[in-house]
């Protein structure tokens, strides 16, 4: 028997122990130690029933994701999901911690189930591009009725053992020792006579899933979870739940999984899985660095971005000093940041209490003076040089010794304003994006001189607030501006040479966007993005650059705010607006773009492949860390899809020959300026390679 798993009998009981820290993964070790202990159980006379149970903090977490890529080694988990089921002997699984995906399943290959209140159980393959592939989609359904098992299967939400109990999940809830309570119970149900209840043939509650429910829920599902290809599979193993025998179900289960697994998706979405952990960890900071403490926060600027910052703290339970110029401001920012809370209560996330409560976290001030005490202060005024000096200046005379001085800002030099404090080593950037209070990723920029102690600290404030950090290093919009503004560049030109913002859009969408590049600037602002490019001062002299943001930025079209930008509005639906187009022949022709026919596929290359070329130079430099710390910035900033992976792992899975090809393609018409290939792209292109191999090799 493995050594993961301790066989031991109590007074009749055997108790089966998983011990494959640190989160009793289903590993082949485990797997094939099950099954020895399932074969000794049914050859031990002194044992009349088992009790399934896990050491240390949970029950099995999941499969092993690592081995998915891998030839399976037998005996593959739906082989020992069914021997457990099949066991002459009544088994009992004793849940604690999580039971998710692969532990779920084989829990429910167990003939009955019971666990603490504390334990929470679910289906969450979904989020890596999979289903249920154990005899989840089979089992769930048969034990919480067809509707449940699909909301929690596609949703991929875990659920608290009481509503497990509720949902037929589980049969008992065990208070005090699992151990104990979990063997006692197990004789109970031997001396009650319980029968052996295997879950394969117990009937579907199928009385509120009628064809009607599945062509409403599928149509919901197209529109919820747009583009992604595992939430589909799902429904369909259902339906065969309902409809099909068993086994015959249970092989469209394992052809639905195989398709899933061997998708564009579903590798993109265990690669974001695995790059989303990698990035917490940076090479010259180890796990170690003592971080400095954060019990007070003060944030500079009460207006939306520094509001939303703001709410990202008093959500954590830590207090704010929220300062503004004058008292208007600051009175304006406090009505936003409750109106944001009034919303939550209205929707009911939040009590009319805990808005008071979150309120009273707030210490508003116009006097620089009471930071004093602040352990991080986050200036966040205008994205302009000189102001941001001089709030630096000021907060190197009044902070205390220690306190962390970060910079939201979004693409300026980090080390320009750090030498403004005599401690260059306390500066950080701390880059939030908007809106803040919602927004996953912070980009966490370590200047020249920032101390490794303020990294670690930065890393563990992002992930105390529910951000996803990731460190990168200081140029022009960092890592993740800096490659978008090709994204937005090459719209700008396409606007020029005849193709409608609403096309570009609706391709980019079409292809997973969140929103077209156009939709995005007009929500954050066209004058925002003039006002970076005023502040880029290596920018190529190029007039035709992001021309048309500057026309419409000076004629007011300043996108929703003010009603109109390239699109006009109403309300918040944005409208085609002919005039723009107007606009666009007439700068086209004095600038001399010519009109182009473009197609779909060419509008698609443009947007991305600018943007992966500017990526391998960002690699190159030093600036990202690894591929994959570019992927999460964009998958969590940016609205790029988690099936695609985000822009490195894309270019990986097209191939970076096939980019550095196009973009050659696009040198020839457009010139050296902004297509030249970047070294590491031809590189790679030339090797048959990838980033990825690229990234593991450097380690």
């Amino acid at each position: 028997m493995s050594d993961k798993i301790h066989y031991q009998v109590e007074d009749g009981i055997a108790v089966i122990t998983i011990d494959n820290p640190p989160v009793n993964a289903m590993s082949a070790a485990v797997r094939q130690g099950c099954w020895d202990a399932l074969e000794r159980l049914a050859a031990d006379a002194s044992a009349r029933a088992a009790v399934l149970i896990c050491a240390g903090r949970t029950f099995i977490a999941g499969a092993d994701i690592t081995e998915f890529d891998k030839p399976v080694v037998d005996p593959w988990l739906p082989e020992v999901v069914e021997k457990f089921e099949a066991a002459e002997k009544l088994v009992v699984a004793a849940i604690h911690g999580a039971a998710l995906g692969g532990g779920l399943e084989t829990a429910m290959g167990c003939h009955y189930r019971c666990a603490v209140p504390g334990a929470r159980m679910g289906l969450p393959e979904v989020h890596l591009g999979l289903l249920p592939g154990a005899t989840g989609t089979q089992r769930l359904p048969r034990l919480a009725g067809a509707r449940k098992a699909l909301d929690l299967m596609i949703s991929g939400r875990q659920i608290n053992a009481k509503e497990a109990l509720e949902a037929g999940i589980i049969e008992k809830l065990i208070d005090g020792d699992l151990r104990a309570g979990a063997i006692a119970w197990a004789r109970e149900l031997l001396d009650s006579g319980a029968p052996i209840k295997r879950v394969s043939q117990l009937d579907i509650d199928a009385s509120d899933a009628d064809t009607a429910f599945f062509a409403e829920y599928e149509q919901n599902l197209a529109r919820k979870a747009r583009g992604f290809f595992a939430p589909g599979q799902i429904v369909k193993c259902v339906q065969a739940a309902l409809r099909e025998p068993y086994r015959e179900a249970l092989a469209t289960e394992r052809r639905l999984f195989n398709e899933c697994k061997a998708s564009t998706h579903s590798q993109a979405q265990r690669h974001l899985f695995f790059a989303e952990r990698e990035a917490a960890k940076i090479p010259d900071v180890p796990k170690t660095t003592p971080a400095r403490e954060v019990n007070n926060v003060a944030v500079i600027g009460a207006g939306t971005m520094g509001g939303g910052i703001a709410m990202n703290f008093v959500n954590a339970g830590i207090p704010v000093t929220l300062l503004e110029v004058d008292q208007a401001g600051l009175e304006r920012g406090l009505g936003v940041i409750r109106k944001n809370y009034s919303i939550a209560v209205d929707k009911g996330r939040m009590r009319a209490a805990q808005l008071e409560q979150a309120m009273a976290l707030l210490s508003p001030t116009t006097d620089y003076a009471d930071l004093a005490a602040a352990d991080l202060v986050i200036e966040v005024v205008f994205e302009n040089m000189d102001i941001k000096k001089q709030v630096f200046t000021r907060l190197d005379e009044v902070c205390k010794a220690g306190a962390i001085l970060a910079s939201n800002t979004s693409s300026l030099d980090l080390n320009q304003i750090a030498a403004m404090t005599k401690r260059p080593e306390d500066v950080i950037g701390m880059h939030f994006f908007a809106p803040a209070n919602i927004m996953k990723l912070l980009e966490i920029v370590r200047g020249e001189h920032t101390a490794g102690d303020v990294i670690a600290t930065a890393m563990a404030v992002a992930k105390r607030i529910r951000k996803v950090g990731v460190l990168v290093g200081v140029c022009f919009g960092f890592v993740g501006n800096r490659m978008f503004f090709p994204y937005i560049r090459e719209a700008q030109l396409m606007m020029l040479e005849g193709v409608p913002p609403q096309r570009v859009d609706q391709v980019a969408f079409d292809w997973g966007m969140a929103m077209g590049p156009h939709a995005v600037m007009d929500l954050s602002g066209l004058d925002i993005f003039y006002k970076l490019n005023n502040e880029w001062q290596d920018r190529p002299d190029d007039p035709v650059y992001c021309r048309m943001t500057s026309v419409l930025t000076e004629m007011g079209r300043l996108g929703q705010k003010t009603g109109a930008g390239t699109y006009r509005y109403e309300g918040r639906k944005a409208m085609p607006d002919s005039q723009v187009m107007d606009i666009a022949r007439r700068e086209a022709q004095a600038l001399g773009v010519k009109q182009l026919e473009i197609s779909d596929e060419e509008i698609i290359e443009r947007l991305l492949y600018s943007m992966i070329n500017e990526g391998a130079r960002v690699l190159a430099e030093g600036i990202a860390i690894r591929p994959g710390d570019i992927d999460v910035i964009f998958v969590n900033g940016y609205g790029m899809p988690r099936y695609r992976g985000g822009p490195m792992k894309y270019a990986d899975m097209i191939g970076p020959d096939k980019i550095c090809a196009a973009v050659e393609k696009y040198r020839a018409r457009y010139g050296d300026l902004w297509w030249t290939p970047a070294p590491l792209l031809e590189q790679l292109a030339r090797a048959g390679s990838s980033f990825q191999a690229w990234s593991e090799q450097r380690k």
